[in-house]
């Protein structure tokens, strides 16, 4: 039986990260950054496509019991045999020169026999490598690829079937380790760390950073949580904050809705650096305001969506035919084709992102406010065109009212801006009246007045979930009619299971794909925010509430959720789940915006 989404828990070293399942196999791990290459890529093929496995010899299922250890990134996975209990510990310590997998094993109980598999197949599982021992080490080298897999001496180590193997036995009190090691094949290879001193470091280092998260409300652990994933999604090097882990797990099983998400997106920037700010971590909310200047930086008509770790511009879209994909769902996808997209919304996100920044005290920086100024002339002239939207459609361009509203807040950002920042220079009455005038066209064309509610695009008859955001970003009052009819209307047409979709279900889907999908977590937090707003906390408590029950055993939430089956969809872990979740935490108990 194919393993689920919400079976794997994450490890990182915050340029990486790798995905463990309940039955000890680390399944997924790119190196040495999230958008590399997979040496593991069994989550979307099979154990032939690369894996590690270390658990008791007899086991054939998951484990009996795994956790994260409080407030870190370090991963417990424990079983109960007949002949005693064990425990493995997973993770990934900060790296110096090149990235470290470390797993532990001890002894609880008794004395239990153990065995590791080790498969390394890089270039997403295509490549086997040639392996030799070296200084009591396994070798394997493909290509550019090498990496080192140390254990204790006394384990003994065989190689057999494309595979390294290891067999051996803990009693209670004892320890074995092993450190998987990457490194570019034409280097030598890297300072070796000591398994335990990283296990100790790492605890302490996790839990030194936890302690700066200032929400003291109701779910703090599921808010520590989703920061610490957050943290673990961080590409340390430049600041930018990939939107999961993992590429082309389905949004329905089977499906062909699957999609790289191991880059870095706009659409998220403003929650992000909001979430960040609330907290108390100003330094990583710099770093990201830094990475989105850098990658933002050029030709404002070349703004795009998402850039990759480095703000780097090229993610060609292509499939990788030898991969099965999760659950046998293709294509599996590398790159993603919706970079080259036009979605207007992304100048409001950028505008709002930097206005966050200046009013929340983090240092300006040279040439921001022309940026900002760049983007706002060319938005005046860009803003009446149609465009693909928030959700990436690839079901031809629209004229969407989220854009439109988007576009409403880059000119409002703009215009506040320069009223509380008299030094600087802008065309303060120009902004004025596009703000005005996009306003008005909104409200005309935007919304039906015969249901009373919003649309998706121009003239439609669909509703879609950004419109729950219309009174988020000061478009409209909260007590307005319209935003109160049409938080009603978006429930009732997306509301599935007590969940919300992102849009209609139709024939005709507007994102140009067959089949469909799950219901999209962050947009059910967004409607729980919407429900607050409107007065109605109750029911945004209780939403909030089934939201936060619907992480996996270890806190993780994905991008989508089958209310039907129970099951989590979509790439894994989501930044756009976790922070909706921390934001939502905080609006609920009036600390939003505390930065």
């Amino acid at each position: 039986m194919h393993p689920l989404i919400q079976d794997y828990a994450l490890i990182g070293d915050e340029q990486t990260a790798a995905l463990v399942g309940r039955d000890g196999s680390v399944d997924w791990l790119c190196l040495p950054r999230f958008d590399s290459a997979a040496c593991f890529a069994k989550l979307l093929g099979d154990e032939e496509n690369g894996h590690w496995r270390i658990a008791p010899e007899n086991a054939k299922g998951p484990c009996t019991h795994r956790a994260y250890r409080p407030e870190t990134l370090v991963l417990d996975t424990e079983w109960e045999t007949d002949g005693g209990s064990v425990r493995v510990t997973d993770l990934m310590p900060q790296r110096d020169r090149a990235p470290d997998l470390v797993r532990v094993v001890e002894g609880l109980s008794g004395e239990v026999s153990m065995r590791s598999t080790l498969r390394l197949r890089f270039d997403y599982g295509s490549v086997m490598p040639w392996m030799r021992r070296s200084d009591g080490h396994r070798v394997a080298v493909a290509g550019p690829d090498s990496a080192w897999l140390r254990s204790e001496p006394e384990v003994r180590t065989w190689g057999e079937h494309f595979g390294t193997h290891s067999e051996f036995t803990v009693a209670e009190g004892e320890k074995v380790a092993f450190v998987l090691t990457w490194h570019p094949s034409h280097e030598p290879r890297p300072p070796l760390v000591d398994p335990y001193e990283a296990l100790e470091g790492s605890v302490a280092d996790w839990r030194a950073w936890a302690s700066r998260c200032r929400y003291d409300g109701p779910h703090r652990d599921a808010v520590v949580r989703s920061l610490i994933t957050l943290k673990a999604l961080t590409y340390a090097p430049t600041g930018g904050i990939v939107a999961a882990a993992t590429t082309s797990l389905p949004e329905e099983i089977g499906g062909v809705r699957n999609w790289d998400y191991r880059h870095c997106w706009l659409r998220d920037s403003t929650l992000t650096l909001g979430a960040l700010l609330s907290c108390g971590y100003q330094e990583e909310a710099e770093a990201w305001r830094n990475w989105l200047l850098r990658a933002v930086a050029g030709d404002p008509a070349d703004l795009q969506i998402m850039y990759g770790l480095a703000g780097e511009r090229r993610l060609p879209e292509f499939e990788v035919p030898w991969l099965s994909g999760f659950a046998g769902s293709k294509p599996v996808r590398i790159g993603n084709g919706a970079v080259n997209q036009l979605q207007l919304d992304v100048y409001g996100e950028v505008m709002d992102t930097l206005s966050l920044a200046r009013k929340a005290g983090l240092p300006s920086k040279p040439h921001m406010w022309a940026l900002q100024c760049a983007l706002m002339e060319f938005l005046r002239s860009a803003w009446r065109q149609p465009d693909e939207g928030l959700w990436e459609v690839r079901g031809g361009r629209r004229q969407f009212v989220h854009s439109k509203v988007m576009v409403w807040v880059a000119a409002d950002r703009a215009v506040r801006t320069l009223e509380r920042n008299p030094k600087l220079r802008g065309d303060l009455d120009g902004w004025r009246a596009m703000r005005a005038e996009v306003h008005r066209e909104v409200c005309e064309k935007g919304y039906d007045p015969e249901r009373n509610t919003f649309t998706q695009y121009y003239g439609s008859r669909e509703l879609d979930a950004s419109l729950l955001l219309i009174p988020r970003v000061g478009f409209l009052p909260p007590d307005d009619p319209r935003v109160l009819g049409t938080i009603d209307a978006v429930r009732d047409a997306l509301g599935h299971g007590g969940l919300l979709r992102r849009y209609s279900a139709a024939e005709t889907p507007v994102d140009g794909l067959p089949g469909g999908e799950g219901t999209f977590l962050a947009c059910s937090f967004w409607l729980a925010d919407a429900l607050h707003m409107t007065g109605r906390t109750k029911e945004a408590r209780e939403l909030f509430e089934r939201l936060v029950d619907l992480a996996n055993d270890v806190g993780l939430l994905s991008e989508e959720y089958d209310p039907v089956a129970g099951v989590q969809l979509g790439n894994v872990p989501q930044a756009f789940s976790h922070i909706a979740l921390v934001n939502t935490a905080l609006a609920l108990s009036g600390t939003e915006g505390a930065g």
